[in-house]
């Protein structure tokens, strides 16, 4: 397997990459992976003009709920990338049903590709997928690439509690990252943590049920699929007590 592949799992939060076959049987039943469609509405409603011309990269779609929910709601153009085609296929249906196929555009794609590629855009969205682009400073300098001067940058992603220097950072750490990447810090949106139990509770109920319908099926990967589980109820404790997810909208100044 390519380091394509292993950068897909960690995205996904996977010890293995054996488990990619698998994704989209265990996610199905979940459309918004990762990022909140409503926050990132919310920061691009509060802080900037939006029309049926400004033109999204959203890198890392998923299944499309942040580029359909954003098309939905401003009447603009969107551009969804991600690796998984089964998840591509997913939203391209969600934009029909939304009636917003004439502003989506999804397409199969590494993302690491794509940043040398997609240019000129007003906004790029890298929603929740980690370290996939490289260290934060290197994924904000490739994120720079795809937009225009005085273009924005939405990321999800988390600051850590402590000073421990794991693999998120302090607000402060981040905002020295910004700054020396060309960026300033328009505003950040932490997660609500009164309703982040109710919904990691409900994603869990349904992985567990995929899970176990996988190791009834296939009994000889039992293992692989009970270490998915225990890798995303990690997370789960992560979220909950290590880091403050938060949405960041950052704006390029050069």
């Amino acid at each position: 397997m390519s380091s394509r592949d292993e950068k897909l799992a960690k995205s996904l939060t996977a010890e293995s990459i054996e488990i990619i076959p698998f994704l989209p049987y265990l996610l199905q039943d979940l459309w918004e992976l990762g990022s909140s469609p409503k926050d990132m509405i919310d920061l691009i409603f509060k802080n900037m003009i939006v029309s049926k011309n400004t033109k999204i990269l959203d890198l890392a779609c998923g299944k499309g709920a942040v580029s359909i929910s954003i098309a939905k709601r401003f009447g603009c153009q969107v551009k969804g990338i991600d690796l998984i085609p089964d998840f591509i296929d997913v939203a391209k249906e969600k934009s029909q049903e939304y009636k917003v196929e004439s502003l989506c555009e999804f397409v199969v794609g590494d993302i690491n590709e794509a940043v040398e590629i997609e240019k000129g855009y007003d906004i790029v969205i890298l929603g929740a997928v980690g370290e996939v682009l490289g260290n934060q400073e290197e994924t904000l300098l490739k994120l720079s690439e795809t937009i225009k001067i005085e273009g924005y940058v939405l990321i999800d992603d988390g600051y850590d509690r402590s000073e421990s220097q794991g693999s998120y950072l302090t607000k402060e750490k981040w905002l020295e990252i910004i700054k020396k990447t060309g960026f300033e810090l328009v505003a950040d949106l932490p997660i609500n943590e009164s309703e982040l139990s109710d919904v990691l509770e409900e994603q869990m109920k349904y992985l567990r049920r995929r899970t176990i319908e996988l190791k009834d099926r296939y009994s000889e990967r039992a293992q692989l699929f009970e270490d998915y589980m225990t890798s995303q109820l990690a997370e789960c404790d992560e979220l909950e007590n290590d880091i403050i997810g938060v949405t960041m909208l950052l704006k390029k100044l050069k």
